[in-house]
């Protein structure tokens, strides 16, 4: 099961095989010396991007720009209502030099492997839908043919939700991840063009289908994309909103990394495309968690912090999947193995109130724990008191938490390119239940502002009390401890999500 690789946390089978190309530019009437094009390819591969922040409604003033140029900087893009610069530099004392320019509050690199970034490798692919288990799925009357198979959509009243609404074609919510293929039968009766681009560099890329996977990428957001909105239409599966629109924003780089620049990008594309509800199914890299007490991991957060509080200011609600290592987030401390993951990870023992995951553990930002098909937390979710708001279905091992028949899989069945269905696991499956049910709500309270989305989300929850002993595999040891009463815990939060109540009250 994908959900438990630790590269994966909530990004469930993402490949990490592939390393970028490095374009060479040829400027007519100019010629180099061998040594000159070595020292030029020597400099480009060490280019690493940084993210300068400077005071937020204002673009970088003429001192600032001038100290970037003279440090080795290279302007990519700079999103002044919130004061984040987007810069490219092969010079290693770049961040250094920059914060001590006045008028810059921070500044750090986005990621610690040169531009482009380097690959690592494969952590696992998706169950594929065989023909045949496609042909043996048996649908109710109304329902579409795989939806049988799909028992997250009556743990959380989705079916029941369905014969009141289905949500609202104005309500459109974006998938920020590893693109989305608008191609797929389930989704390109919802896709909303205008609200999709490509946010891998930093900067929008609106090229006709700049949103999609390659062949060779990760099928992961269009996975989500279709647990979300996709439609009720006669083929495949169903969505959790299936009359609502869904957007593919792609953060996510060939090599499966998603860096702070494409992160920023996303949230400001999404607020300013009136996206209503954004998912974010992934953590930021190459940091696990960042911490505040490290100059450069410090310029991160305060970047993506700007830009998640801005798009909901425009009115967005930002989903976000809290993680697949079974950590207690509000524990004392955690050991970190994975970070920098796009260069040489090491232990590392940290205070995650101090040391963020981000997007997740942001301010005002839906943190999302996973259930598996007994509606019992999944055994990778992440959990804490205080840190999770709201629990819905991830999937789990079928062994573990075996769901009711028809369905056969404890895993989330979804779409996948190409036209194909298959199962995945993660926070990263729960999320966007969470984001389909905030996507109802909005359907039915269509000038709700997005503090208001977000307390009818809270609730509307089921309470379900903390699970004690949690022994999923019966050997007597507990395999995690909840903390709290039943209508707040840190398994669940404020309980599990309902859609029924989404479009009811």
């Amino acid at each position: 099961m994908t959900a438990l690789s630790k590269r994966s946390r909530r990004l469930a089978a993402v490949p990490l095989g592939m390393a970028l190309a490095t374009a060479v530019v040829v400027v007519p009437g100019a010629t180099a010396s061998a040594a000159e094009v070595t020292a030029r390819a020597a400099a480009d591969a060490t280019q690493l991007s940084y993210v300068v922040n400077v005071r937020p409604g204002h673009g970088p003033s003429a001192k600032v720009k001038k100290a970037i140029t003279e440090a080795g900087g290279t302007i990519v893009t700079s999103y002044d209502r919130i004061g984040v610069i987007v810069v490219h530099s092969a010079n290693a004392d770049f961040a250094p030099a920059i914060r001590r320019v006045r008028g810059v509050e921070s500044a750090g690199a986005t990621r610690t492997a040169p531009l482009p970034a380097q690959s690592t490798t494969d952590v696992g692919t998706p169950k594929v839908l065989t023909a045949e288990e496609i042909a043996a799925a048996d649908a109710a009357e109304g329902q579409d043919p795989l939806e049988s198979l799909q028992w997250d959509l009556p743990a959380i009243k989705a079916d029941k939700a369905h014969e009141v609404s289905l949500g609202s074609p104005d309500v459109t919510v974006a998938v920020i991840d590893t693109g989305v293929d608008d191609t797929h039968p389930d989704i390109a009766p919802n896709f909303d063009r205008k609200a999709s681009v490509n946010c891998v560099s930093g900067k929008p890329d609106t090229t006709d289908g700049a949103w999609r996977p390659g062949p060779t990428e990760s099928p992961h957001g269009t996975h989500v994309a279709g647990e979300i909105a996709a439609a009720k239409n006669g083929v495949g599966v169903t969505g959790v909103a299936p009359g609502v629109k869904v957007s593919g924003i792609k953060v996510s780089t060939t090599a499966g990394f998603f860096y702070t620049e494409a992160v920023v990008c996303g949230f400001m594309w999404a607020a300013e495309h009136g996206v209503d509800v954004t998912n974010n199914s992934y953590y930021t890299d190459p940091w696990y968690f960042n911490c505040k007490n490290d100059p450069d991991q410090k310029a991160l957060v305060e970047a993506i912090t700007r830009a998640s509080r801005y798009a909901e200011k425009k009115g967005t609600v930002n989903v976000a999947a809290a993680g697949n290592e079974n950590y207690d987030l509000a524990a004392d401390e955690i050991t970190d193995p994975t970070s920098p993951n796009d260069t040489t990870p090491a232990d590392r023992v940290i205070d995650p109130s101090k040391c963020l995951d981000i997007p997740t553990q942001l301010p005002g930002v839906v943190t999302v724990a996973a259930t598996g098909a007994k509606g019992v937390k999944s055994s990778f979710s992440n959990h804490g008191l205080g840190v999770i708001d709201i629990a819905a279905p991830g999937g789990d091992s079928t062994r573990l938490q075996t769901p009711a028949p028809p369905a056969t899989s404890g895993l989330i069945l979804g779409p996948l390119p190409g036209g194909r269905w298959g199962y995945m696991a993660g926070t990263s499956m729960a999320s966007p239940h969470v984001a389909g049910v905030a996507a109802l709500i909005k359907s039915t309270h269509p000038y709700a502002p997005a503090p208001l989305v977000k307390a009818l989300l809270y609730a509307q929850a089921d309470a379900t009390s903390c699970t004690d002993p949690y022994d999923l595999d019966g050997d007597g040891k507990a395999d995690a401890v909840c903390e709290g009463p039943k209508n707040y815990n840190g398994f669940y939060g404020f309980g599990t999500a309902d859609a029924l109540d989404a479009v009811t009250k």
